[in-house]
């Protein structure tokens, strides 16, 4: 009998352990599906949205900051549910707002949305957003705090502490956002993927209608009490005003630095999900990483090296020894430090699970608003990105020690911190003002090497680090830097500078890095160049320029009747190659481009060469549709966003639309330089998915490569094998008899491989 009671009381001990298993999976499983679905939905959408609005890095900006906001009514929803609601009914309402989510979808832009307007895009796209995909993304973003309180009253030995599974969650995110350019984005089209979202969706119901069983069936009417936790875990206490604060802020400043930092990184490169996603992806590894008992990462390691990766970030931000590659790594570096900091300082700061939900409130009230700050507030103030290094320096704020009293110690070191860097900027200033930029420059640069000393060898005083790196991002934002140079001007679509060469014969316009045209102002005897010549890309012997006159020979128009359209203003370069009585209208989507090339006090070629120049404002895909058929002889797409052309200008649709509106013996050219992205086969491909094109990829590359005559690729297109026959003799030329490439659609685009083309091995 002794053995048989052992023996039923071990099976019954053996049958729990595997309960309490399979309840742990339950809701492992079904944190990291909701995961998975929730941070999918973001690249599909902005995607679904980019060519409203021009391929713009501010519509993942925007987006990012929505889908925070949004968040914070899911777990405001939550936090709600679980108080006031009691739990046995909890599930059924939850499994009713989901129900009214699903009728929402399938996620896509709404029927008969209107086009963005030239001035509040940033309202039009949150409206869009909402109508979009908002009732679905709330629904789902609920579930991350709501099935963790839920967990916490099944009784199971981990639910006294169950913070751990907000680890599991991220990890659904992480794996959605890496997935998402890798196998989503080359294998399905929007359509399908929506469809493949919505199939998910029902699956996660479905879990959490289980999950809702279990913890009705195992639950009790408040979460377990607090059984030897962390120290950092303060058993049912309250949490102060102080403590709430540092919630929002630990979670406010990483929040906004993804935003900025993403902005920093996809301006130069490309304006496509797979850029935005890497951030994103980074940001929620952190959660990861951190958000456990035992970090993976050690805290102390992490608080020692983030000043210095601080100080290097801003020195780049001043340098101009830095490669972008380089200044993208250190920056990467810094954010994601940041990040992991601030993000440990919130798991340290936690309450007991008794207070779960308001924590999580209190913690995406803290995402939205630095979201907030960073996508919508910072772009109004600010004329470039200072949020960037502004963040970095706030982000001083999450390491340990900060919010204790100060000692008389503290006290005499920041005294003489604050004097030294008041004369330090005051020397700065003074510089700045008696000497040249370069010199002001390298006075900027030395302050932050000697800064970087100072926080070596003060690293166990956190307020002076602080107020040492204030110093030092108040001198990248003041004096020269790539962040100030010039005469910048900011809008929804990015950073423009004028700049202007130290002896005033040379003017530029740059977006980000990248030169989007260029005056030479004088000769090399000092006398103004009039009427002015295009350079860069646009020079007398560009494939562009060229273009025109090939456009012209096979239209066998007067002058009188010859048409021209040139999508992407720039400077106005294109203008001068137009003649007095041909008729050209010129595409535009930024306004504060149009002001730059109609001012006469920065370029002048509009003003010599075409001083009534038709300029339309909007995106090309929707302006150039209203034209009529066959309107365009000539029709340039030089369309650029930094240093990519925005992906919907490239799509086999796009190309459809474009050649529609050519002559039958018109031609189309389409400028595809790019440092990272290998973009002439995607035109060529695109351009082949309209039957009976001909095609020509022309790589120029003059002997003399200076701001007056730049390398460029351009893919020139015709529908008559006639027009594009002159271009066979071009320097450069190569004729083309078919894709090499799959072709983009506005549903399906591939960036990895235009990017693998550039960085991978050569065959």
């Amino acid at each position: 009998m002794y053995a048989t009671l052992t023996g039923a009381s071990f099976a019954g001990r053996l049958a729990t352990v595997r309960g309490q298993a399979a309840v742990l999976a339950i809701f492992t499983a079904t944190l990291f599906l909701s995961a998975l679905l929730l941070f999918s939905v973001q690249p599909m959408f902005a995607k679904m949205v980019l060519p409203q609005l021009g391929g713009s890095p501010s519509v993942w900006a925007v987006s990012t900051c929505f889908f925070q906001a949004v968040l914070l009514a899911g777990y405001c929803y939550a936090h709600v549910l679980n108080r006031f609601v009691e739990p046995r009914l909890a599930p059924l309402v939850h499994l009713a707002v989901l129900t009214l989510a699903y009728l929402a979808m399938p996620i896509g832009l709404p029927a008969g949305a209107s086009e963005p307007p030239a001035d509040g895009a940033y309202l039009w796209l949150i409206g869009i957003l909402a109508a979009g995909v908002g009732l679905p993304f709330f629904a789902v973003s609920a579930n991350a705090p709501l099935l963790q309180a839920w967990f916490s009253r099944t009784g199971n030995p981990h639910a006294n502490d169950p913070y751990f599974l907000y680890g599991a969650s991220n990890l659904g995110s992480l794996l959605a956002l890496l997935s998402y350019p890798v196998v989503i984005e080359p294998v399905l089209g929007l359509g399908e993927q929506s469809n493949v979202w919505t199939f998910g969706f029902l699956l996660l119901v479905t879990t959490i209608a289980v999950s809702g069983v279990i913890m009705v069936a195992l639950g009790r009417e408040t979460p377990v009490a607090v059984q030897a936790a962390p120290e950092s875990v303060v058993e049912d206490a309250a949490p102060s005003v102080l403590q709430r604060a540092r919630w929002v802020l630990f979670a406010a400043i990483p929040s906004g630095l993804l935003v900025a930092f993403t902005t920093h990184l996809s301006t130069d490169i490309a304006a496509a999900p797979f850029l935005w996603v890497v951030p994103l992806a980074m940001f929620l590894l952190t959660f990861v990483l951190v958000f456990r008992d035992k970090p993976v990462i050690q805290h102390g390691i992490l608080v020692r090296i983030q000043p210095l990766l601080v100080s290097v970030t801003i020195l780049s931000l001043i340098a101009t020894m830095f490669d972008w590659w380089q200044s993208s790594l250190v920056a990467f570096s810094s954010f994601l430090v940041t990040t992991l900091v601030a993000h440990r300082a919130l798991y340290e700061d936690r309450p007991a699970a008794s207070y779960l939900t308001a924590f999580y409130l209190w913690m995406s009230l803290g995402g939205a608003l630095g979201g907030i700050f960073a996508a919508i507030i910072a772009p109004q103030i600010f004329n470039a990105t200072y949020e960037f290094p502004l963040l970095l320096t706030l982000g001083m704020l999450c390491r340990p020690g900060v919010f204790s009293d100060l000692d008389e110690t503290e006290k005499r070191m920041l005294g003489i911190g604050a004097l030294m860097s008041v004369c330090a900027l005051g020397f700065g200033f003074m510089i700045q003002y008696t000497q040249s930029d370069q010199q002001a420059m390298m006075v900027g640069v030395y302050t932050i090497a000697v800064g970087s000393v100072f926080l070596i060898a003060y690293s166990q005083y956190a307020k002076l680090q602080i107020l040492i790196i204030g110093a030092l991002a108040a001198v990248a934002m003041f004096l020269p830097s790539s962040l100030n140079r010039g005469e910048p001007s900011r809008s929804f679509f990015g950073v423009i500078r004028v700049l202007e060469s130290e002896n005033g014969d040379v003017r530029r316009l740059l977006h980000g890095t990248t030169s989007h045209g260029a005056q030479r102002l004088k000769d090399a005897n000092g006398k103004v160049i009039m009427p002015p010549v295009p350079a860069t890309y646009y020079h007398p012997a560009s494939p562009m320029a060229m273009a025109v006159g090939v456009a012209r020979n096979a239209s066998g128009k007067p002058s009188s009747q010859f048409r021209g359209g040139i999508i992407g203003l720039g400077v106005g370069s294109m203008a001068c190659y137009a003649k007095p009585e041909e008729t050209w209208r010129y595409y535009e989507i930024d306004a504060a481009v149009v002001a730059v090339a109609a001012d006469l006090k920065r370029f002048n070629f509009l003003s010599a060469c075409r001083p009534n120049a038709d300029i339309v404002l909007g995106d090309a895909r929707l302006t150039v549709a209203k034209e009529q058929p066959a309107s365009f002889d000539y029709l340039q797409i030089d369309a650029f966003s930094s240093d990519s052309v925005p992906t919907h200008l490239l799509t086999a649709e796009a190309l459809k639309l474009y050649l529609s509106k050519l002559t039958d013996k018109g031609v189309l050219a389409i400028h595809v330089s790019n440092r990272h992205l290998d973009l002439a086969p995607v035109a060529a491909a695109a351009a082949f998915a309209t039957p009976g094109t001909s095609v020509a990829i022309v790589k120029s590359n003059p002997k003399v490569v200076s701001l007056d005559s730049a390398p460029s690729v351009v893919v020139i297109v015709t529908k008559d094998p006639a027009s594009i026959a002159p271009v066979k003799d071009w320097q450069g030329a190569t004729m083309q008899d078919a894709a090499t490439v799959t072709a983009w659609t506005d549903d399906y685009s591939d960036i990895i491989s235009a990017l693998w083309r550039v960085y991978g091995p050569k065959h």
